[in-house]
């Protein structure tokens, strides 16, 4: 697998890592890295080989690349995802909310479960017309011990998520409370499914558009940012 972006210098140092999707748009305006996250987030559990997956040791340390390199102005995050592990969900969300680059989300066809604090964490995020977002509750697969501390251990992790959330975005705690333990909607589950108007009417994610919406918002903001 090809590294990336090691130390500020030439333009060898920005090679893109070729398995994530990811890859550099260059212009007169500035230099964006695009990164995509896609399949699941895989954990500390590696997923079957069959299954698509976006690993967080791969992201983790490339986010802080892009953050500490002198040749890139922003970041694009292209969003289809179908959930994945919490916690290292939640890591790599923290860590583009924590960038101060310019950073810009654009959900395309999905961004489930803990893929919703992904779409928030960017300063702008967008989502296109068609894509849906899954909100439930923090779920465990496998073996689950009964005891009380299990559900407290799973109550303090869906209150990070919710915090995260309505920090990140518009959305009132109410509304995604409401929508996260819903009934009625998920045929074998409790939770919503929103689609992209709705998202932004509830402030959730901020505007609908594309990939040129996205991309106009981020030279806007690289330009800003620059003449300030």
């Amino acid at each position: 697998m090809d590294e990336t972006i090691q130390e500020p210098g030439g333009e060898e140092n920005l090679q893109p890592i070729v398995d994530l999707g990811s890859s550099l748009i260059r212009t007169d305006r500035g230099t964006i890295y695009v990164l995509t996250i896609v399949g699941q987030i895989e954990g500390h559990q590696l997923l079957p080989q069959s299954s698509k997956s976006t690993k967080y040791e791969h992201v983790l340390p490339l986010l802080a690349s892009v953050e500490g390199s002198d040749q890139i102005d922003g970041l694009l995050i292209l969003l289809n995802n179908g959930g994945g592990d919490v916690e290292a969900g939640l890591a790599i969300s923290e860590l583009i909310a924590s960038m101060s680059k310019p950073t810009v989300s654009l959900v395309l066809g999905g961004s489930h479960s803990i893929g919703v604090p992904l779409a928030v964490s960017a300063k702008v995020s967008f989502i296109a017309p068609s894509a849906a977002m899954t909100i439930h509750p923090v779920r465990l697969n496998g073996l689950v011990i009964g005891v009380p501390q299990t559900f407290y251990y799973f109550e303090r992790i869906q209150e990070r998520i919710l915090q995260f959330v309505t920090a990140n975005s518009h959305v009132k705690r109410e509304d995604f409370t409401r929508l996260m333990l819903q009934t009625g909607e998920l045929a074998a589950d409790v939770g919503s499914v929103i689609y992209g108007e709705e998202a932004v009417e509830l402030g959730l994610i901020d505007r609908i558009g594309g990939l040129s919406d996205a991309l106009e918002e981020l030279h806007n903001m690289i330009r800003e940012k620059k003449q300030g």
